[in-house]
């Protein structure tokens, strides 16, 4: 049963940081946003959470939906929730990593990806949202 609350509520979203490693270097994959807000602009594969759905499930849902990688160990990283990170509300998004294993795996744009590139992890484009904070972050904070 869902209850009528007084007080506003935040949304709440996954966003996945995918790495691979070659040639010595660690690459990241990110997703050309198919849709507003942020439009042609890139960004870390997610998205929202549904109502009745675990938090890592969901992650690994917004994952295959954009990206097509199911063979991956995620987990997670860290929550960030500033205010106006997110024109369309108040959102804060639970971080999943993983690294692909597998390179033969398929990876393919999907859903509300328009396309998908491998970027050397400390040369990415400008990015929507707060997702260039995010991927410092993991820089910063990795083991």
């Amino acid at each position: 049963m869902l209850y009528t609350y007084a007080y506003p509520r935040p949304s709440v979203t996954v966003d996945i940081i995918v790495t691979k490693k070659e040639n010595n270097s660690e690459f990241i994959l990110l997703i050309e946003r198919k849709n507003e807000p942020f439009k042609n602009q890139w960004a870390l594969p997610g998205g929202f959470i549904d109502i009745n759905e675990e938090i890592k499930t969901a992650a690994y849902r917004e994952l295959k939906e954009e990206t097509s990688i199911s063979e991956i160990k995620l987990q997670q990283l860290h929550t960030f929730g500033k205010p106006g990170r997110d024109p369309r509300g108040r959102t804060i998004s639970v971080i999943y990593i993983g690294e692909l294993s597998n390179l033969d795996q398929k990876v393919e744009a999907r859903d509300d990806a328009k396309k998908l590139n491998w970027f050397n992890i400390k040369d990415v484009p400008d990015m929507a949202f707060d997702h260039k904070d995010i991927i410092l972050y993991y820089l910063n904070n990795k083991a």
